[in-house]
């Protein structure tokens, strides 16, 4: 009954909530574009779909590139590899954040200090500078090579912040309770200590998906993406290589950049619409 009522009480404040609404209908527009774009798309993204540098029209919609290519094409393929890597890059990092940060703040003592030591670490190390070297270093690469490399890179921020609220969690009551009842540790933090932070966890992954795709991004627009992949930051690199700004071809290189703005912004929009739907205090009325 409890449990029944809580949903109800998030789906009222969720419908009312406007920064939630405007970032998952900007999320959801991109998600559905990635899914059917490939099937209105008219051609295959490396295919020379017409003549060279032609600007947006009826039959080309975001124009072609320098070697003929359909812009359109790649955007929306482009779309497919960004959610891709967001959602396995931005899913490792929040799964290897909650399990340091819970083992952390659950266990205390020696363990969490080592755990915090490591991850202080680690978070000393510029990601950015630290992807770039890998990326150089592999030759081949795909769209599961820089999720891993990205979730394995980018999980301190998770871990600290799932650490803290494990530390707060881990005295009440209930967790008391189930701890004196004999259940394992892993029970207690799965069934006791999780549920009660579902809100928390999924804000994390939100984030982490958002800093994934711009971490990709960042890599493909050096040079260092996927190497047999089209994205949006693919997209970009060869706009710069192939001079499409001092050649003002402006549809070449504008709809990826609006593309990967719009859906990290959209992301962050819609955290930050949930944080109020889950925080009493910040809600709506």
């Amino acid at each position: 009954m409890k449990t029944t009522k809580k949903k109800n009480e998030f789906i009222y404040f969720a419908f009312r909530n406007t920064k939630l609404k405007i970032g998952l209908a900007i999320v959801l527009f991109f998600v559905v574009l990635a899914i059917i774009g490939p099937w209105i798309a008219k051609f295959e993204p490396t295919e020379t779909a017409g003549p060279p540098n032609i600007a947006p029209s009826e039959e080309y919609w975001f124009g072609t590139t320098t070697f003929g290519e359909d812009v359109f094409s790649q955007f929306v393929y482009g779309l497919t590899s960004t959610f891709e890597v967001g959602i396995i890059g931005g899913g490792i990092a929040t799964i290897l954040g909650m399990v340091i940060g819970f083992t952390a703040g659950y266990r205390g003592g020696i363990l969490d200090e080592i755990l915090n030591i490591f991850t202080n670490v680690v978070l000393t190390i510029p990601v950015l500078a630290l992807l770039v070297v890998i990326s150089a270093y592999v030759k081949v690469r795909g769209v599961l090579i820089e999720s891993l490399f990205i979730g394995i890179t980018t999980w301190p921020w998770a871990a600290r912040a799932i650490r803290a609220q494990t530390f707060s969690l881990r005295t009440r009551d209930f967790v008391d309770m189930a701890r004196m009842s004999g259940e394992s540790s892993i029970k207690v933090i799965f069934s006791e200590i999780a549920p009660n932070m579902a809100s928390y966890l999924f804000m994390t992954f939100i984030l982490m998906f958002g800093g994934a795709i711009l971490n990709a991004a960042t890599l493909d627009f050096l040079g260092l993406g996927p190497t047999r992949v089209i994205s949006l930051g693919t997209m970009m690199n060869l706009a710069v290589a192939w001079s499409a700004l001092i050649l003002k071809m402006w549809w070449w290189f504008i709809p990826p950049g609006i593309g990967i703005t719009a859906i990290v912004g959209g992301l962050y929009i819609m955290n930050v619409g949930l944080d109020e739907v889950f925080n009493p205090k910040l809600r709506e009325l």
